[in-house]
């Protein structure tokens, strides 16, 4: 198994032997992911951990998938971008070759068709998290479930 996937597992089962509910990991897994690859370089570690304070989620588990999903943020980096432009019908992004070029030659006409960009990017993934979120909830939830089995509550202890 690839060695961070492997150290994600393993640090899931050490969160289920200390007792957080599966619930709660796949709800900090599926925040992580999102903000993972929220569309601005160099602002997911502290997204994390504003997500995990003020939701009461584990953080350590949160850095670890920000981590291991850093290169996924590169990847849609510009996929979000494009979108956005799309969704607030703004003029298209160069190519990745032209934009390389014109980061090296002039860094100021570069921020300038960058800065737009990157609002539409954000106004992309804000359209398309919520939807990201869930899925991913559902799909880590149930093999969690499958993990930690809750126990089901005698129906003495539910009529009192």
């Amino acid at each position: 198994m690839i060695r961070p996937l492997r150290k994600v597992v393993d640090t899931v089962i050490a969160l289920l032997r200390q007792g957080t509910t599966p619930e709660k990991i796949a709800q900090a897994t599926a925040l992580a992911a999102v903000l993972a690859v929220f569309p601005v370089l160099g602002s997911t570690t502290l997204l994390c951990a504003g997500g995990a304070a003020w939701l009461r989620l584990n953080l350590p588990l949160m850095q670890l998938v920000n981590y291991v999903l850093y290169p996924a943020q590169l990847a849609l980096l510009i996929p979000f971008m494009s979108v956005g432009s799309h969704f607030f019908s703004l003029p298209s992004l160069p190519p990745l070759t032209q934009l390389l070029k014109l980061v090296a030659s002039d860094p100021w006409g570069a921020i300038r068709i960058f800065w737009p960009a990157t609002l539409s990017g954000i106004g992309a993934w804000l359209v398309l998290s919520p939807v990201a979120a869930l899925a991913i909830y559902n799909l880590v939830l149930f093999p969690l479930r499958r993990l930690n089995p809750t126990e089901p509550i005698p129906a003495e202890e539910v009529a009192q």
